[in-house]
């Protein structure tokens, strides 16, 4: 597996502590940046991160942090295969990826502790997509022409 992440200024510091946990799993990290806390566009980095996961040949999720997580949130999620969750506890992490199928996860830096958000990782890394209703709900994510069931 192969993990992907970036972040804004506000995300650098809780990002060294995951790409670390993440190192001590084993686990190939690949950090876009930024690597200062010198202000920066998220969307640049998000649109990093997206691009990646969507273009690698590993299994690969992505992680993304910025000060609320939903500016690089909404940036990730422009792209079509993406399916990035905001989580700011460990249940939510679970939950996206179990019934969402979430391939990223946002972080908001400036609102869950460090100690929270690399709980939040776990989380998100040791659940598994659960499928069957789910998998329907999710093929119906991507921009198309429905009728809605009354």
């Amino acid at each position: 597996m192969k993990i992907i992440i970036g972040s804004d200024h506000a995300g650098v510091s809780y990002k060294k502590a995951i790409v670390a946990l993440l190192e001590s799993k084993g686990i190939n990290v690949q950090d876009i940046g930024p690597f200062t806390e010198n202000s920066v566009h998220y969307p640049e980095y998000a649109h990093a991160v997206a691009f990646e996961l969507l273009h690698t040949d590993e299994e690969s999720l992505g992680i993304v942090l910025c000060g609320s997580g939903n500016g690089i949130n909404m940036t990730v999620n422009k792209h079509q295969a993406v399916r990035s969750a905001l989580c700011w506890n460990a249940e939510i992490a679970s939950l996206a990826r179990q019934h969402n199928d979430a391939n990223i996860l946002s972080l908001p830096a400036r609102f869950v502790s460090e100690k929270e958000a690399l709980e939040i990782v776990e989380a998100f890394l040791a659940a598994e997509f659960e499928g069957g209703r789910h998998a329907t709900r999710v093929d119906m994510i991507p921009i198309q022409d429905i009728e809605i069931d009354e």
